[in-house]
C-alpha cells in the first residue's frame, strides 16, 4: 500500500479548483441577466404605466370639480346620459368669465353645461336657461359617451352621477371611476 504524503504547505492552501469557478462564473452571468431583463422590460412599461395614473388623477379631478359644482347646483335643465345642464351659483363677475371673486363678494347664478363623447368630455359655462358659447374640452381618454345618470330619474334629477370608463392599459376592458352627488336644495325622497 502506498501513501503519499504531500508536504505541510500545500495541506493546507484552501481555494476554488478551476471548474467551480467557471460554474460560479456562469450562475452569476445568468443571474444579471435575469436581473438587466427584467430593468429593462420595466423601464419599457415606465411611460405606459405613468400614462394610465396619470389619465386616472386627471378623471378623478375632472370629477372633484363636477361634483363640487353639482352641489352648488339649483335646477337641473337638460339630462341625458351624454350631458348634464345645471344652474348653480359660482363666485364669477359674469357667466362664462375668468377668474373668481373674493370669498366675501356674492356668487352670481350661471347655467353649467357638461357634454361628454366617446372619447371626451367639455364645459360650457353661460347666463341661466342658455347654453350659447364655446365649451371648452376638460378632460379626455374615455370610452364611453354614457356617463350620467340621475336619481329619482332624468326628468326630476336631484342626484346626478358621473361614471368615467377609461381604457384600460393592458388591453382589458375599462378602468370605472365615479363619484355622484346631490344638489344644493335638493329633497331625497328615493
Amino acid at each position: 500500500m502506498f501513501v503519499r504524503v504531500l508536504p505541510r504547505h500545500v495541506r493546507e492552501e484552501y481555494g476554488f479548483t478551476l471548474v467551480e469557478l467557471l460554474v460560479g462564473s456562469m450562475m452569476g452571468v445568468v443571474v444579471m441577466g435575469a436581473v438587466a431583463s427584467l430593468m429593462i422590460s420595466s423601464m419599457r412599461a415606465q411611460p405606459r404605466i405613468s400614462g394610465a395614473a396619470q389619465n386616472v388623477s386627471e378623471a378623478r379631478w375632472f370629477l372633484e370639480r363636477m361634483t363640487h359644482e353639482i352641489r352648488n347646483g339649483i335646477r337641473v335643465d337638460n339630462a341625458t346620459a351624454s350631458s348634464v345642464s345645471f344652474q348653480a351659483y359660482l363666485r364669477r363677475t359674469s357667466c362664462g368669465g375668468t377668474g373668481t371673486l373674493a370669498s366675501t363678494a356674492p356668487a352670481i347664478k350661471c347655467e353649467i353645461t357638461y357634454s361628454c363623447t366617446t372619447t371626451a368630455c367639455t364645459r360650457l359655462e353661460s347666463q341661466p336657461e342658455t347654453t350659447s358659447g364655446t365649451p371648452a374640452p376638460i378632460f379626455s381618454g374615455i370610452n364611453s359617451s354614457a356617463v350620467f345618470s340621475y336619481a329619482p330619474s332624468a326628468a326630476e334629477a336631484t342626484y346626478i352621477k358621473a361614471t368615467l370608463r377609461i381604457p384600460d392599459p393592458s388591453g382589458n376592458g375599462s378602468l370605472t371611476i365615479s363619484d355622484g352627488a346631490s344638489l344644493r336644495n335638493a329633497t331625497l325622497n328615493y
